[in-house]
């Protein structure tokens, strides 16, 4: 039995964490279809050989195809960038399904037209040729989806990278909330911004660090720097390679976590295993991997800022109306 792993389009965010740490452990004879951009690669086992797949339609392709003849009866063939092969495969077929765009119809707001282009069509691929494969999911929420709309059954088989301690010892804390996540719509930067406006509004001023890509997301990075201006927060932007992130986790008070949905979480799951408090979306896919210390409801900025104040030792009185006389002398007050 050989593994092949197929994994063309994987280059960024928790798949590439995810990967990175599947590459490392591997320790027996396998072929591994990795995108060009996938860099730097770590030490592999010599039995390990890696072939590059150009970031194009025709390199996808010609990945596809040669899937096809890399598999042999009894092969193992894990696709870990979502998809099934293209072609029917003679291998035993396991699907790693780690986004949640392909399931279901969720809406595509916000998306640039590429990605929203590629999400259809790779939906339309997923649902079309997943009927000889196995799908592996990470958690419970992700199991239900998949049952709800291909109407299958899938594994729940989550891992995770090899805990990374920081060189140094206990270092200092810098910001009072951490968000560690890239700028698509569903990871709710916009309303994120909008409570910590609510907040500076009310007196408080907690500092966040951001982890943005300045060059991916340079007109979301571009309105953090206005709104900071313009409104005087304290949030600061350290786009930070993943060989990193454990100092920075380090450096942060608590993980605040606004995201309107997620497959996995897994800087959850790292603030977790730092020891970091949890300020989190009230969503199933966070309580599928740890339990926040407070919740708010995503859709909401108020809801937030509230959070927050919660979790800072504030207390936000609820309010109190009086009885319909009062009412009528506040009215002519105001007159």
């Amino acid at each position: 039995m050989n593994l092949v792993i197929h994994a063309p389009n994987i280059h960024l965010g928790g798949g590439r964490t995810l990967l990175l740490a599947l590459l490392s452990s591997l320790k027996q004879p396998a072929v591994v279809q990795l995108d060009e951009r996938f860099e730097p690669l770590p030490e592999l086992d010599p039995k390990v050989q890696v072939i590059r797949v150009p970031p194009s339609l025709v390199g996808r392709l010609q990945a596809e195809r040669r899937l096809q003849l890399l598999c042999q009866r009894d092969d193992v063939l894990l696709c870990f960038g979502n998809l099934p092969p293209l072609f029917r495969s003679s291998a035993r077929v396991f699907v790693y399904l780690q986004n949640r765009y392909l399931i279901g119809s969720r809406r595509l707001v916000g998306l640039p037209w590429s990605a929203r282009l590629r999400i259809r069509i790779e939906r339309l691929w997923l649902r079309h040729r997943l009927r000889n494969a196995t799908l592996l999911v990470q958690t419970e929420t992700m199991l239900q989806e998949v049952r709800e709309n291909f109407g299958c059954e899938a594994s729940i088989l989550p891992f995770l990278p090899r805990e990374v301690q920081p060189s140094v010892g206990q270092l200092p804390v810098l910001y009072d909330y951490l968000y560690v996540a890239s700028g698509e719509p569903h990871k709710n930067h916009r309303r994120l911004l909008q409570a910590w406006i609510l907040l500076a509004s009310r007196g408080f001023r907690p500092s966040l660090c951001l982890t943005l890509d300045t060059q991916r997301e340079a007109a979301l990075c571009a309105l953090v720097e206005r709104l900071v201006r313009q409104h005087g927060l304290r949030v600061a932007n350290k786009p930070v390679p993943p060989s990193q992130i454990s100092g920075l986790y380090s450096q942060c008070g608590a993980l605040i976590y606004p995201s309107l949905f997620e497959s996995f979480g897994l800087p959850l799951l790292e603030a977790r295993r730092a020891g970091m408090s949890i300020v989190a979306a009230e969503r199933d896919y966070v309580r599928d991997v740890v339990t926040p210390v407070v919740t708010f409801d995503p859709e909401s900025a108020l809801s937030i800022a509230r959070a927050v104040m919660r979790y800072q030792g504030e207390v936000v009185e609820p309010a109190m109306p009086g009885d319909a006389a009062s009412f009528l002398v506040r009215l002519a007050e105001s007159g």
